[in-house]
């Protein structure tokens, strides 16, 4: 089979390696498919563009993946529309997967005009439906997927198990993509010469916050030897030296985090590395070995001040634990990534001035933070309890009425109106961007002495950091 990735262009001037493609990337190659990507990200072409190119080559699949943000939602609307606006579209199927078109199939079946969707962990499930499409077997018979039968009927057959041992998955397809691109990404302290690439330590979370839209559920990790094999690679073949762990959890208990570490540090990988963490595990011995290891920022899913609030989310966190955790993380040198989002259930409206002096007291601005409202993605708790409460109607309300933008009230959870919260929003964020900018400001004035006044002849002229 002849096979189109599309990554999507996300209106940015640098993006993130396109793991999951680039993952079902590689097990369709292996399974003997020709796979080409259409890199939108980085070229900006117009959707019209990928019309013409789909009018000009012949496919026999084109695969388009996304999460589930309200950017990415029109843009897969729009895609959509180029996709099917082809002379060849009866000649190609058209499959989407994602965590955003796995929480509803059959509304994105019906909206994106798609032949079907993919749900959950898609390097098996993808082989089987290209063997299903060259007749091989049958639709109904491939697990993880959902269609629209010949009479229209909705169908979703059984539920895909996920990879026990996830050291078997073929590494991403690098070499399909244009890696000079990517690796210009910058992350929280990465040095001006440092390349830097994206790799998955293991898949899942062991937590079950209440606003994720995650469907599967467990978490499963890579084996040491496994990680470090893919680092050793990337820098042999791309002389990559930053690693940005991009897993939602690489710190799921003390034992594994401290087994990694020393691991890396046995295998002298000598990379710098950011990962996201909990801070449950945020233990000084933990963090010591991790700036050992060779980790430069930790991203934490915060959330809240509120204890009550962190109940309710099922952070199984409180304010003495993520106070502790942060001031452990800065001591031994690392960065701390600091995530807060506001409007969970019954959540006070005071947890905004307390997340605003939080971190003007510890935020040490390796990147800019601002307080964002919480959003009920389909497939969350948060969403079925917006719809049992009458405050969402269903997935169709929630993506063409409420999420118009993710800095923007979606559903309100909270006893005051919406211009209340977004008032205060704007007054907090407007008091964390500015003390950021004061930080650069201080920041090029240090520098600007160090030129003047000590003849600084490592100078290199006045540059965004």
């Amino acid at each position: 089979m002849k096979i189109l990735m599309v990554v999507y262009d996300n209106d940015s001037y640098t993006t993130e390696f396109p793991m999951g493609l680039a993952y079902l990337a590689s097990a369709a190659r292996n399974a003997g498919h020709e796979v080409s990507v259409y890199q939108q990200d980085i070229y900006h072409w117009p959707d019209e563009h990928l019309t013409n190119y789909l009018d000009c080559t012949i496919f026999d699949v084109v695969e388009v993946s996304v999460i589930g943000g309200y950017y990415q939602y029109k843009k897969l609307l729009s895609l959509s529309k180029a996709i099917n606006a082809s002379k060849n579209r009866g000649k190609f199927r058209y499959t989407i997967g994602g965590h955003g078109p796995a929480a509803d199939p059959n509304y994105f079946l019906h909206k994106t005009g798609a032949d079907v969707v993919g749900i959950g962990e898609g390097e098996i499930t993808f082989v089987e439906l290209m063997e299903a499409f060259e007749g091989k077997r049958s639709l109904e018979s491939v697990n993880g997927i959902a269609f629209l039968d010949k009479s229209g009927n909705y169908v979703r057959t059984a539920p895909r198990k996920l990879i026990e041992n996830i050291d078997e998955i073929a590494w991403p397809a690098y070499d399909l993509f244009n890696m000079s691109y990517y690796t210009m990404m910058r992350f929280p302290n990465i040095k001006p010469n440092e390349r830097c690439m994206a790799v998955l330590s293991g898949r899942g979370c062991i937590f079950s916050c209440n606003f994720c839209y995650r469907l599967d559920k467990g978490f499963r990790p890579r084996g040491a030897q496994s990680i470090i094999s893919e680092v050793r690679f990337l820098k042999e073949k791309y002389n990559i030296n930053y690693i940005a762990f991009m897993d939602e959890l690489l710190m799921s208990s003390r034992k594994r985090t401290l087994e990694l570490c020393q691991a890396f540090i046995d295998a002298e990988i000598n990379v710098h590395w950011l990962c996201n963490g909990r801070l449950n595990f945020a233990d000084m011995d933990v963090l010591e070995k991790m700036k050992e290891a060779g980790c430069v920022f930790v991203n934490y899913g915060i959330e809240s001040l509120d204890d009550p609030t962190l109940e309710v989310m099922h952070k199984h966190l409180t304010r003495e634990i993520i106070v502790r955790g942060i001031e452990n993380t800065l001591k031994v040198g690392i960065s701390p990534g600091f995530n807060i989002i506001y409007g969970n259930i019954n959540e006070p409206i005071n947890a905004i001035d307390d997340a605003v002096e939080f971190l003007l007291k510890y935020d040490d601005h390796s990147q800019l933070r601002t307080i964002r409202p919480v959003t009920p993605y389909p497939g969350s708790e948060l969403f079925d309890y917006a719809i049992e409460h009458g405050l969402l109607k269903d997935t169709a309300d929630f993506y063409e009425n409420k999420h118009i933008n993710s800095d923007l009230i979606a559903v309100n959870f909270t006893k005051y109106s919406d211009d209340e919260v977004h008032q205060k929003l704007y007054e907090a964020n407007m008091r964390l961007i500015k003390r950021y900018l004061e930080v650069q400001a201080e920041g090029y004035e240090k520098i600007c002495k160090d030129l003047y006044y000590k003849k600084n002849e490592a100078f290199r002229g006045f540059r965004p950091t």
